[in-house]
């Protein structure tokens, strides 16, 4: 049974039962029904779940999605209040560590069997098979993928200073936002006010100096690694980074800036392929930017990954056990990648999606070769911001620092440094 390929009739259909060798009659078909709660609420992630439902209520079941507000703060709030009253919905949004850690509080679901069917497993990497399988079953299924440290340029503003080139390392980027401010571009960098998005700008930065170190000190949390002199440049190169953006979007979400970007008020971009997500959804094309990955001053670029999941928790209702089966088996299929990621940007999990689909951009099929490129020279790594590389606490406690450092001047470079090898140290 290849994925989402399992037919409505074997999904519906009743099964005949014995006892003591006597048939018994057949029962009644039951309808599959799902419960989920994810923080896609509104926008093109709105509409993606909303794609989603459809997928699934095609196919006979019945589709009950509840949305949470406040991003990933209200889902983790949201996630808490079902554990402690032992009313876990059938699936939950979920990603990274967090799995793991979620998964000790409440029982999941044994999917080896689904994916085991579905041959899934080996049309993906071991950084994410063990994301979801993190005691040795699959409780979890991937759905999307995205490359966090993308560079994305905005057209007009490169038309305005003559270039076309993605710069390739961070002396060269340095120079191409120096330019942009010179010939009238004063915030060239189009960033956020969020503790996540200041965070990944360091990640990018640190990532573009050392895949090595990052691992060691964001992934491993080394103090060795934190103490040494990447981390320290790394923190440098944020610091420049800052004085390229606009200090009035604190607060603000990076979207919000979309159209001054567009317009060449602004002129660089970093973060996930979301942006192109957001983009399509707010009637931007391709055209009006070009695309790439971010800095990285020697070697094969990094890929910083982030994933968003499902994960199942264990129901008494038949109904809600078939319905699991069906979501799984849906997000599994050929079927889902060109209908989720056409419309948020990211890229599928499964390796053999036909990406001549014309759901995709030549963007994002660039990624997909890059995600292979950087299994094959295994320099994947996962995102902090985007809450891949740490749990939550961890997570929040580096974030502060990141943050502190980003909103005052004051913070050098090695204290924040400093800060944040005690931050990793106290939150452990």
């Amino acid at each position: 049974m290849p994925g989402f390929q399992i037919s409505r009739r074997t999904l519906l259909a009743g099964s005949a039962a014995t006892f003591a060798g006597t048939a018994m009659p057949a029962r009644a078909a039951v309808t599959p029904r799902i419960t989920v709660s994810t923080q896609w609420a509104a926008g093109n992630d709105g509409k993606a779940v909303d794609a989603l439902g459809k997928l699934f209520t095609d196919a006979g079941g019945t589709w009950q999605h509840d949305p949470v507000p406040g991003g990933t703060s209200g889902l983790m709030s949201k996630i808490r209040t079902e554990m402690i009253a032992k009313a876990a919905p059938a699936a939950t949004q979920l990603k990274g560590p967090e799995i793991a850690a979620w998964s000790k509080t409440y029982p999941t679901v044994n999917l080896n069997s689904l994916v085991a069917e579905a041959g899934f497993e080996a049309l993906m990497p071991k950084e994410i098979v063990d994301l979801h399988k993190p005691f040795g079953n699959w409780i979890s299924i991937p759905a999307q993928v995205f490359r966090m440290n993308t560079l994305f340029l905005s057209k007009k503003a490169m038309d305005k200073v003559g270039e076309t080139a993605v710069p390739k390392n961070w002396d060269e980027f340095n120079t191409l936002a120096s330019k942009m401010q010179a010939k009238g571009i004063v915030t060239p960098l189009c960033a956020g006010g969020l503790a996540w998005d200041h965070s990944q700008k360091f990640e990018f930065a640190l990532s573009g100096i050392s895949i090595d170190t990052y691992r060691a000190a964001i992934m491993r949390l080394e103090p060795d690694a934190l103490n040494g002199r990447d981390v320290l440049e790394a923190f440098k190169q944020l610091r420049r980074l800052a004085n390229f953006w606009d200090q009035g979007a604190a607060g603000q979400h990076y979207s919000v800036l979309l159209p001054r970007f567009m317009s060449g008020d602004m002129g660089i971009l970093m973060h996930g392929g979301q942006t192109e997500g957001v983009a399509k959804f707010s009637g931007y094309s391709p055209s009006d930017y070009i695309v790439g990955p971010t800095p990285h001053n020697s070697g094969p670029a990094a890929f910083l990954l982030n994933a968003d999941s499902f994960v199942f928790w264990q129901q008494k209702d038949e109904d809600l056990q078939e319905g699991q089966k069906l979501l799984a088996n849906i997000i599994m299929g050929k079927t889902f990648g060109p209908v989720f990621s056409g419309i948020t940007g990211s890229i599928p999990v499964r390796s053999d999606v036909d990406l001549k689909s014309p759901a995709f951009t030549d963007n994002q099929r660039d990624v997909v070769h890059a995600f292979s490129e950087a299994i094959k020279n295994k320099t994947v790594i996962l995102s902090l911001g985007q809450n891949m590389a740490q749990t939550a606490p961890i997570t929040a406690a580096m974030l502060d620092v990141i943050a502190e450092f980003v909103s005052n001047k004051d913070v050098t470079p090695e204290a924040g440094q400093k800060k944040l090898a005690s931050a990793a140290a106290d939150s452990k």
